[in-house]
């Protein structure tokens, strides 16, 4: 499925159960206001989708639909275009490249 805005790709995956909101860290995601780190190993991408802005690159993202069953919690995480614009670990930008 493809979706022509962010908000409302964002509105679809909650009522997906996409409840949380990720924070990207170094070396891990954080949720549940910090209480919740979600190392490489203990998520997967479920899916993702590119939105390019019409005018400005600035307003280029990837949004990620992520679950930890390790961590029973099912999230977004939207990211700058190319991940690489976020400091962090080698394994957190292989996990998260878009190929």
């Amino acid at each position: 499925m493809s979706y022509d805005t962010l908000s409302e790709a964002i509105t679809q995956l909650k009522k997906e159960g996409y409840t949380e909101d990720f924070n990207l860290q170094h070396d891990c995601l954080i949720c549940k206001d910090g209480t919740i780190k979600v190392f490489k190993d203990d998520f997967i991408v479920d899916k993702f989708f590119r939105f390019e802005g019409d005018t400005d690159p600035a307003d280029e993202a990837i949004l990620y639909a992520i679950s930890s069953p390790k961590n029973n919690v099912k999230g977004i995480l939207v990211n700058g275009y190319g991940i690489s614009s976020e400091p962090m670990a080698n394994e957190m930008v292989e996990k998260l490249k878009v190929h």
